[in-house]
């Protein structure tokens, strides 16, 4: 199926339509909204329609309907087990879209909750710590009750002498000449 924009008008819609229950949740799916129940989609937006998960007889009652379709978001002919893609003209029925909600509420409800989802694991190996590899060593005994506690903080150091004395100047170096002795104007070279 081709890819098709959700009109904005329909969230609103769809979100009126939900039925009023604590185990909803709505998220951002397929461009537009799902609602969740138990970690599983029951219904949401997709193109100008809505989807809803049903059970196997409203699910045949519901692909009897003109324009019904099973729901295949990618069109790659994988559609998804038990969701259907309701007719177009259910979105301009609020009532039809609420029934349709309600059938999906009650058999999604009733399947077994997902287990939650463990982080995705890196490409690359997380480098092993030393501590992981060495098994740990036993505790070494506490210090003697005799010896005294150590100082809760370090002693101050003692302070800098505010400034460096002076330095003695050296003596002055002799300047060495520059510039380079030049020829007698009247010699030439041959």
């Amino acid at each position: 199926m081709a890819w098709i924009k959700i009109p904005a008008e329909h969230h609103a819609i769809f979100r009126a339509a939900l039925p009023r229950d604590a185990r909803i949740s709505v998220v951002q799916m397929f461009g537009g909204l799902a609602a969740m129940v138990c970690g599983h989609m029951m219904g949401g937006l997709f193109a100008r329609s809505a989807i809803a998960r049903l059970s196997p007889a409203h699910l045949a009652q519901a692909m009897a309907l003109d324009g019904a379709a099973p729901f295949d978001p990618m069109g790659n002919g994988r559609a998804m087990r038990d969701m259907v893609l309701l007719p177009d003209d259910v979105m301009e029925e609020p009532a039809e879209l609420r029934r349709w909600l309600l059938l999906a509420l009650s058999h999604t409800a009733g399947l077994p909750p997902k287990p939650a989802r463990r982080p995705a694991a890196s490409k690359t190996p997380a480098p092993r710590s030393v501590a992981a590899a060495k098994p740990a060593r036993a505790a070494k005994p506490t210090a003697k009750a005799s010896r005294a506690a150590k100082p809760a903080a370090k002693p101050a150091r003692a302070a800098k002498p505010a400034a460096k004395p002076a330095r003695t100047a050296k003596p002055a170096r002799a300047a060495k000449p520059t510039a380079k002795p030049t020829r007698a104007a009247g010699k030439r070279r041959a």
